[in-house]
């Protein structure tokens, strides 16, 4: 299968981890990608080296959490290639502690990021998607929007069941031209595990991502959702290590 070729693909949180591993191997394929995310020094240099191996690639500098940015991002993405075909919502934020320690503003900024910011994502896009009679949304959720990651990650499962949520209805809604695909992950090594500043939860997720798997795992599984035939829409993906028991 040959349908990565010449897509247009907008990725957030695109400057380290999945996003940045998703925007190398999609742009190794063929794909125009645009990348968004805060860091705008780190996407340029990932923007550098994509161009130095003949691919397609334009950076925004974007913060999820702020409409109008997930917007002109995909402007961008329209303005530079003239369409939109894949919008993968990625951004996020896992802030482990105990709920007893009622960090609010951690639990406030997961909701902007993982709840809020994959919304903008498909406000931005749908309109598109709409208009072309096509699109794919690629969601990023977690193991932990199965089964609740608890004590601890109770706050940041109720986002990730919430994303899950969120696209299976919009599945429902738009899909009979536009595809939608929730992607779970489990221990992936990126900077997510770095999000928790309760000392003792932090010491926790690091010795649980000891068993992480390389971020390309979950690029590949993109690949795999967005090369299929238009007619075929792949759901739902659950990726973890083999030795992950959660």
């Amino acid at each position: 299968m040959d349908n990565i070729k010449g897509k247009v693909v907008v990725i957030t949180g695109a400057s380290s981890g999945l996003g940045e591993a998703t925007a190398r191997h999609l742009a190794s394929k063929g794909a125009s990608v645009v990348l968004g995310a805060r860091r705008l020094e780190s996407m340029e240099k990932i923007a550098s080296e994509i161009r130095a191996e003949g691919g397609k690639v334009e950076v925004l500098k974007t913060d999820v959490t702020k409409p109008e940015e997930v917007k002109a991002l995909v402007d961008k993405a329209v303005g530079a290639f003239g369409r939109l075909d894949v919008m993968i919502n990625n951004a996020g934020l896992m802030a482990i502690a105990p709920m007893v320690e009622t960090k609010v503003e951690e639990w406030d900024r997961m909701i902007d990021i993982n709840i809020k910011g994959v919304l903008y994502g498909i406000a931005a896009a749908l309109p598109v998607f709409q208009k072309q009679e096509s699109g794919h949304f690629i969601n990023l959720s977690s193991v932990a929007g199965i089964k609740v990651f608890s004590p601890g990650g109770t706050v940041y499962s109720g986002t990730k069941y919430a994303v899950r949520a969120i696209s299976d209805g919009l599945r429902h809604e738009v899909g009979a031209t536009i595809r939608t695909t929730i992607i779970e992950p489990g221990a992936v090594e990126s900077e997510l595990k770095h999000g928790s500043t309760h000392e003792e939860s932090a010491k926790g997720v690091s010795e649980f991502y000891k068993q992480a798997i390389p971020s390309s795992s979950v690029a590949r599984a993109i690949a795999f959702a967005i090369e299929q035939p238009y007619d075929v829409d792949i759901n739902e993906i659950v990726i973890r290590p083999t030795v992950q028991e959660f």
